[in-house]
């Protein structure tokens, strides 16, 4: 039996089997709610018919909306009354949940009479990522399953969980290594059997202090988001409300939260993220096959390299320069899966496969057995240069060699070596194993297939790619070199450190730019300065003053003294800063002036505005969403804004 172009249905011992087959996720499309619709109309009238399991194809159960029919006219059904209607069906309605079961696919699942969960299932309502809300009722049935303090935690955060903690929670019923099976007998169990409808049911009492202290880890993490808050209010209301009156007050506040300025925002980084990676000229062109990864260096970055390579499966051969070296790298790459144990997002079986597919060694000729190469040494080019023309004699001709630097000029390592087709850049962020970001630098004569090859790489990892062409600093460090010569600026003309930091803490961004540079260390863009010292146009305005606090040890946090001072580890204004600030300004004959927040903050989103401009007219970023990706997972600017390019386009219209 067909109901719509994408649900069908076959009887099976007197029970209905509706198939959702709408790929590549089972969205919920208006065929898919039309479908449903007319399968229940038929299991209604079929006295043959003693129930219903639903399920998807593949590996998804529902993903979700579909994001074809986002800003478009709504087309009946719309979800709730689909929802409703399972809900009320007077015949048990099992949900067998093969795969994910998202946004509205949890909702549907939650209407359900029972929910028979595969052992790849997975639950979620990430609503709060796209600004929003759920819509359909997940906010006053999943606190009516699982109670208020979990339902705050799933809902407020958009976690989605795996089968054993639904399960645990109480949102699925039950595991089984055939859903479809087990939802056929659960279906034929409950005939005849009072049917629990969950908005019938009452959520469990909770205690206040427990669901205000998951309500603040909530609103913690939200960073100025209106979204979580908002959820938490719906799901607190599920437990004084009666259902009609919540689906009432949660429908009222999707809709006005899809008409924000915020769920635009971060709709578009949405949308950013599916055409990341996405390059025109590799259409047709097939990836290399990457199993075994080398790694030269293991340091932190090298070792978070390491640790995300193992942990999506690749063997990883990592190369220190001495046996003492790497056996060192061999801990510090360790101890970085201790800690995923720890925290529960691995779990000990697959650390002990991790372990057993890492190798270091201070043998070179090892790396022959490559496919990639990432080299994590140094950031100077003789040291990289010379690494690669090592590695020519040792790798095979199909090895990939990548650069990890952040400002070097990849082409020149690439002329190095003799076969510059098979460099690539790949930019990661530090923490590596922790960081989504990597720049995918295509460099002047990467081959499509390398650049193909790294793109599934870093997917594989689990990351998000973004293709740079070669520039210094990529897009993301010559957007933040030119946002922090902008806040140098400021602070040369009358702003404190501290003042700036407010300003972009205030705007959404979790640390300010001063306080990153101490982080991060005032020495490399220190050496970078000087390297650019007999280049640099006299014409153009210079700030000394981050040459100063270097020249007088003051390199960052880990000398205890930077843009700031931190006795006992603690971020202070150091009068010692704002007297060689006041000495610069004296020097130049600048009299101070004063600076509000909103103008710091408009200034610097100016700078990176043109920045970002000049690298989409210079095509070393392919478009906009590029560029607030970058800025968004690699140093902070705040997604409910939609990034640079996303907010100065906003505040034009």
């Amino acid at each position: 039996m067909r109901f719509s172009e994408s649900v069908s249905a076959r009887l099976e011992d007197g029970v209905l089997v509706v198939t959702i087959d709408n790929p590549p996720v089972n969205a919920l499309s208006a065929h898919v709610r039309s479908g449903l619709i007319a399968a229940l109309n038929h299991a209604a009238d079929a006295s043959e018919v003693a129930g219903l399991v639903i399920a998807g194809t593949g590996r998804t159960f529902i993903g979700g909306a579909d994001i074809r029919e986002f800003g478009a006219p709504p087309v009946e059904p719309l979800l709730p009354e689909v929802i409703d209607r399972i809900e009320a069906f007077a015949k048990p309605v099992i949900c067998a949940v093969n795969g994910a079961a998202l946004g509205g696919g949890c909702e549907v699942a939650l209407a359900c009479h029972g929910r028979i969960a595969g052992e790849t299932a997975s639950f979620g309502l990430p609503e709060v990522k796209l600004g929003l809300v759920p819509g359909a009722g997940g906010t006053q049935r999943l606190p009516r399953l699982i109670g208020l303090v979990a339902a705050i935690d799933l809902i407020g955060t958009g976690r989605i969980i795996k089968a054993p903690e639904a399960v645990t929670l109480g949102l699925a019923d039950a595991v089984a290594a055939d859903p479809l099976a087990a939802g056929v007998a659960a279906v034929q169990r409950s005939v005849g059997q009072t049917l629990r409808r969950t908005g019938s049911l009452e959520a469990p009492p909770a205690d206040e202090d427990a669901v205000g202290a998951a309500e603040a880890k909530v609103l913690a993490k939200s960073r100025g988001q209106s979204a979580p808050a908002e959820a938490v209010r719906l799901v607190r209301a599920a437990g004084r409300l009666g259902l009609e009156a919540g689906l009432a007050e949660e429908r009222a506040t999707f809709l006005r939260l899809r008409d924000s300025a915020e769920s635009a925002a971060l709709r578009h980084v949405f949308f950013a993220e599916r055409s990341a990676g996405k390059v025109d000229t590799l259409d047709g062109v097939a990836s290399r096959r990457i199993e075994t990864v080398g790694i030269v260096g293991t340091g932190l970055m090298g070792s978070g390299i390491a640790v995300s390579a193992l942990t999506s499966g690749h063997r990883v051969i990592a190369l220190e320069q001495t046996p003492e070296a790497a056996a060192a790298g061999r801990s510090r790459i360790a101890g970085l899966l201790d800690k995923a144990v720890q925290s529960k997002r691995l779990t000990e079986e697959a650390q002990s496969a991790c372990l057993a597919r890492l190798e270091t060694t201070a043998e070179a000729a090892d790396m022959a057995a490559t496919d990639l190469v990432i080299e994590a040494v140094f950031d100077d080019l003789a040291v990289k240069t010379d690494l690669f023309r090592r590695l020519d004699g040792i790798v095979p001709p199909t090895t990939i060699l990548a650069t990890n630097t952040s400002y070097l000029d990849p082409d020149a390592i690439a002329a190095a070596t003799a076969d510059p087709s098979r460099v690539v850049g790949l930019h990661f962020f530090s923490p590596a194993n922790v960081m989504r970001l990597v720049e995918v630098v295509d460099c002047a004569k990467t081959a499509p297939d390398v650049l193909a090859s790294a793109l599934a790489f870093v997917k594989r990892l689990g990351k998000l790619p973004v293709v740079s062409g070669v520039t210094e600093g990529f897009i993301g460090n010559r957007i933040f070199s030119a946002y922090r010569r902008e806040a140098e600026f400021m602070v040369e003309d009358g702003a404190l450190p501290h003042e700036v930091d407010a300003a972009l803490e205030a705007y959404g961004f979790p640390m300010g730019i001063f306080a990153v540079n101490d982080m991060a260390g005032l020495e490399i863009a220190w050496a970078r300065r000087k390297r650019q010292a007999a280049t640099r146009n006299p014409g153009e305005r210079y700030v000394e003053i981050a040459d100063r606090l270097c020249e007088a040890g003051r390199l960052g946090r880990k000398t205890g003294r930077g843009w700031y001072a931190y006795p006992d580890g603690a971020r202070t204004v150091d009068p010692e800063v704002t007297a060689i600030i006041e000495a610069a300004r004296a020097a130049k004959g600048i009299v101070p002036r004063s600076f509000t927040a909103e103008e710091i903050a408009d200034r610097l989103l100016k700078a990176m505005v043109d920045e970002g401009a000049a690298l989409l007219a210079e095509g070393i970023a392919a478009r906009p969403g590029d560029i607030d990706l970058v800025m968004i997972n690699g140093y902070g600017f705040p997604a409910h804004k939609g990034g640079p390019m996303f907010a100065a386009q906003r505040n034009k219209e």
